[in-house]
């Protein structure tokens, strides 16, 4: 054999191995063999090809190019395998460069070329420079080549410009399945979801095969759309046409059945798929965390523990943690708390989130603050979840802090304003009120509706009817919260008049009443005294379909007790009591209240006898009962009574008083030295009580 037939057959057998070749270091291993073989005068460009592309593959774009500037001979076939390899890199800008340097040496762009610069411009995002690209495919007579039109639909696609990517698609006499993905997956990028099935439809009647991928972008705006009907059709026509159902493709399925609610066909598909990624997973867990099945979630995930190699990832202990909130936070919070910590997503603002959410539901404030100063970046969610936490559990102080601090460090979006506002409300915070509505109008969020609820609610609470009555006039067309906050703001000021008018503006909008706007009528109605206009609305309420509450039964035995209607309100609390089939303590002792101020001794000893059957020690209802009994002369009974109240160990609440400062609001209760100024405090005051002291030559 000569020396040239040798050479020959080494490059035959390296272009083989250079075809198989997947790792960078056996790409540099055969790269060596073949300059120790072959000389570099025996060196085919072929061969020479075959060793750009096989580090272009292996990622090594930088010895690719080295390759490259070493042949002694290029081809169109070597500057396309360098394009192609800078496509795809970061470093994309080099194909235009590579461009010029092929123009120089008199090759012209072919098909391949377009295809990459094309990909190329996709990462730029420049629009000018993709329709400068057309036009010289246009000008080359390149728009035949089915991979150049291909290319051409993923580049508008990109840039948005979809009607280009419409025209360039009905230009094609003949589309293959990689163009309708293009022309699908480019709508579905771009939120046209309903597009996107269209043109599925489209390719469907067209006797175009779908591929898995495919099936797997239909599924997916499926899910997103809630479409379960066209997403069992999908499924069908997968098992028909007997397409291999792949990784992406399961999970698509899965995430379908998850969003349309179909748990039991989610369980089917996740069973069948051998080796579940997390994904996979994520998407189970996130299915029974929607039907809100917060054991069975957690079985899931301890399922997973055993049987799967794979480590949970920040959303799936977001999933889990979200799901059991409700629980105690002792037997699933806590526990979930520890193995985030040892996974080391302790400092994961999305799970910090869950975390906060889930210790605020068991009334954990102290642990909910602890992640506040451990996590480093805080979000607008991580913030919101604080101040609603703060604000649910009545603490509207810290509530007003964290959006202090949240506006600080990020924009703060409407929800917050909201939730903030509700906080000065409950405190009666009219000062801070007044700042955080001048951050909503700053931040454009004061025409939102909920904002608008908020700020009503606030200076209603504070007292300042005008300016909650201003910024109702200001909405154009309020929705129920803004009138039900009005409504709430004239029940609490005596103002009846005002407050019905308002309910026959929510009639006149053709806007439903709900339990909140029922409610408010009747508590104004009990402010009032109006006892036939409370009869009227509480009819009103029951003719309209709503079942009434506790709060709207109270508001009505209070109306008809302190009217004196006592056999009445003695019905309205029996109706009660056989309707949610529970004995309204509360109630029974209101009226009990009232048949002793009315000296109502006949209905007020039915009342008496019920709530000593009921057996709860309650000292507010034994002091009752010793009055009452002490009206009827009863005072064997009163004793009785009287003993009972000395064995309750139970002691009343302390009182909380306050004061609002440009600083904050200060809280003070009797015997509370938590204050950290309590020291400074208590010296001013001893020097306001010697101040107050008269001298004793005055006391004659």
């Amino acid at each position: 054999m000569s020396s040239s037939q040798e050479a020959i057959a080494l490059a035959t057998v390296f272009i083989k191995k250079c075809s198989s070749v997947k790792t960078l270091k056996k790409a540099r291993q055969i790269h060596a063999q073949v300059i120790t073989s072959i000389p570099a005068g025996g060196r085919s460009p072929y061969l020479n090809n075959n060793i750009l592309s096989m580090y272009s593959r292996c990622g090594s774009v930088v010895e690719a190019h080295q390759v490259f500037d070493e042949m002694p001979q290029r081809s169109i076939v070597s500057y396309n395998a360098l394009i192609a390899a800078y496509s795809h890199s970061s470093n994309a800008y080099m194909v235009f460069e590579l461009l010029t340097r092929m123009n120089r040496e008199g090759f012209t762009p072919n098909g391949p070329t377009f295809t990459s610069l094309l990909q190329a411009s996709c990462y730029y995002g420049d629009v000018t420079l993709g329709s400068s690209l057309h036009a010289q495919i246009v000008k080359l007579d390149f728009m035949s080549d089915t991979l150049v039109q291909t290319s051409l639909l993923g580049m508008y696609s990109e840039y948005g410009d979809l009607e280009s990517s419409k025209n360039v698609f009905s230009s094609m006499v003949w589309k293959d399945a990689m163009a309708w993905n293009s022309i699908i997956v480019g709508h579905m990028k771009n939120d046209k979801m309903m597009q996107g099935l269209c043109f599925y439809g489209g390719m469907v009647k067209a006797g175009a095969l779908p591929t898995s991928f495919t099936y797997s972008m239909v599924l997916t705006a499926c899910s997103k759309l809630h479409q379960h009907d066209i997403g069992q059709v999908t499924h069908a026509r997968v098992i028909v046409s007997g397409t291999p159902t792949d990784l992406p493709l399961q999970n698509a399925l899965l995430n379908m059945y998850s969003s349309c609610g179909d748990t039991e066909m989610e369980t089917k598909v996740f069973k069948q798929i051998k080796n579940p990624d997390l994904v996979s997973w994520n998407s189970m867990l996130s299915a029974l965390a929607g039907k809100k099945d917060a054991e069975k979630c957690v079985e899931m995930f301890i399922h997973l523990r055993k049987v799967s190699l794979i480590k949970p990832d920040h959303y799936t202990f977001a999933i889990v943690i979200s799901a059991t909130r409700s629980l105690p936070a002792c037997s699933c919070g806590r526990p979930l708390h520890c193995q985030v910590i040892k996974s080391g997503f302790d400092v994961s603002v999305y799970v910090g989130s869950t975390l906060v959410s889930m210790y605020f539901e068991n009334g954990d404030c102290e642990s909910a603050q602890k992640l506040l100063t451990l996590i480093p970046s805080k979000d607008v969610v991580f913030w919101t979840e604080m101040i609603t936490g703060y604000a649910r559990m009545g603490d509207g102080e810290n509530a007003i802090r964290c959006f202090r601090e949240m506006s600080q460090e990020h924009k703060i979006d409407s929800f917050a304003v909201s939730i903030a506002l509700s906080a000065c409300a409950d405190l009666a915070a009219s000062k801070q009120g007044d700042m955080i509505h001048c951050q909503a109008v700053k931040c454009g969020y004061d025409l939102e509706m909920n904002v608008c609820g908020s700020l009503i609610d606030m200076y209603a609470k504070s007292g300042d009817l005008k300016s909650a009555e201003l910024i109702l006039s200001n909405i154009k067309t309020p929705d129920l919260k803004c009138w039900n906050s009005m409504l709430l703001a004239y029940g609490h000021h005596g103002k009846a008049e005002s407050a019905f008018r308002i309910f026959d503006e929510i009639v006149k909008h053709g806007l439903i009443p709900d339990d909140v706007t029922y409610l408010s009528m009747l508590a104004t109605c009990n402010h009032c005294g109006l006892v036939d206009k409370g009869k009227f609305i509480w009819s009103y309420m029951k003719q309209n379909g709503l079942v009434p509450g506790s709060k709207h039964y109270s508001c009505l035995v209070n109306l008809l007790s302190r009217a004196g209607l006592l056999t009445e309100a003695e019905a309205t609390i029996m109706d009660l009591d056989s309707t949610s089939r529970t004995f309204s303590f509360e109630l029974w002792r209101t009226l009990l209240s009232s048949c002793v101020d009315k000296r109502n001794l006949e209905v007020g000893n039915r009342v008496a006898e019920r709530i000593v059957n009921a057996n709860k020690e309650d000292s507010a209802a034994y002091v009752l009962l010793t009055n009452f009994y002490a009206l009827m002369d009863r005072w064997d009974d009163v004793s009785k009574m009287r003993r009972k109240i000395r064995g309750l160990v139970g002691e009343k609440d302390a009182g909380l008083s306050w004061i609002e400062l440009v600083s904050g609001a200060h809280v003070f209760s009797s015997g509370d030295k938590t204050h950290p100024e309590v020291d400074e405090l208590q010296t001013e005051l001893l020097s306001l009580q010697q101040n107050l002291m008269k001298p004793e030559e005055d006391s004659f």
